[in-house]
């Protein structure tokens, strides 16, 4: 299992801070479009929060609303509003990370839900994430194990390893982490979490096979990160790994969470396509824009 990265401590924790704290955040915000039952609708909200709706279902995947994560300030807005979103049936939560599990955006959400439908939705989280989002007002709370499986109304979701950490403070290392392979019919999508490369991503194909796959391309540097962060050409090996139709980049642009400039990890992502022959199969989505992919 590896361990928190070791980083160059106080240094550079306040660079990261003077990088984002006076720039103020940009970029559009759109109305999510709804999907046909036999449609899979993948709406980007930005950073590694999605909106997926699947066989009539819809799913919150990490969801971040926050302008700031303490001192880090937001740099490009969420893609979406809550109060846009439709009805949401359950949140999908890939591990404790303060930039990916986020009480006022959660508390929204059950909020928003509740007013749309009468009722919260579920929450769905790795085993010892359990406590922090219990009195959040969520319907219930159910922690999957690696490779464990659920089925809502027909939606299979699936808990797929990573190679990362799951602690929220420093000394509770036994928090889980990890992705999600939803499926439902034709359709079947990966939300992978924060992973660095592993030889993982070829069992998953093996155990699930799925045809998109949502993989972080930022937070990469200094390279000691690579242990636990993907860079992009990271990224397109975990792509050739799972054999997918499509790669949809994700974990970048919305924050600064380490030393490589804002604006590099896409422009590498699509070069290191390039050279590797799939430069068709990279999506990407801008935030607030949803993709349908259509039954087949």
């Amino acid at each position: 299992m590896p361990r928190r990265p070791s980083g160059p401590g106080l240094s550079f924790a306040l660079k990261l801070i003077a990088k984002s704290i006076l720039r103020p955040a940009w970029g559009p915000q759109h109305k999510p479009v709804l999907a046909h039952p036999n449609e899979l609708g993948i709406t980007f909200i930005g950073h590694a929060s999605f909106l997926l709706q699947l066989g009539g279902l819809n799913f919150l995947v990490d969801p971040i609303f926050a302008h700031w994560l303490v001192l880090i300030h937001r740099l490009r807005r969420p893609g979406v509003r809550v109060k846009d979103l439709p009805p949401i049936d359950a949140v999908l939560l890939t591990h404790a990370h303060m930039d990916h599990l986020n009480f006022p955006s959660l508390r929204r959400i059950v909020r928003h839900t509740r007013k749309l439908r009468g009722r919260p939705p579920l929450v769905f989280v790795p085993p010892g994430v359990e406590d922090l989002v219990r009195k959040l007002g969520f319907a219930s709370v159910t922690s999957l194990e690696w490779w464990q499986s659920t089925n809502i109304l027909g939606v299979e979701i699936t808990a797929t390893p990573a190679q990362h950490w799951g602690a929220r403070v420093i000394r509770d290392t036994y928090r889980g982490y990890g992705g999600y392979v939803l499926h439902h019919g034709p359709h079947s999508v990966y939300h992978s979490g924060d992973s660095g490369y592993f030889s993982g991503f070829s069992e998953i194909r093996q155990r699930l096979w799925p045809k998109i796959a949502l993989l972080p391309i930022g937070a990469y540097k200094p390279d000691g990160f690579r242990r636990v962060h993907m860079s992009p050409e990271d990224a397109v090996q975990a792509f050739l790994d799972l054999r997918v139709q499509r790669l949809v980049p994700m974990h970048y642009g919305s924050f600064s969470l380490s030393e490589e400039p804002m604006d590099e990890p896409l422009p590498c992502l699509v070069e290191a396509a390039k050279q590797a022959g799939i430069e068709d199969a990279v999506d990407v989505i801008h935030e607030g824009e949803t993709r349908i992919i259509a039954r087949e």
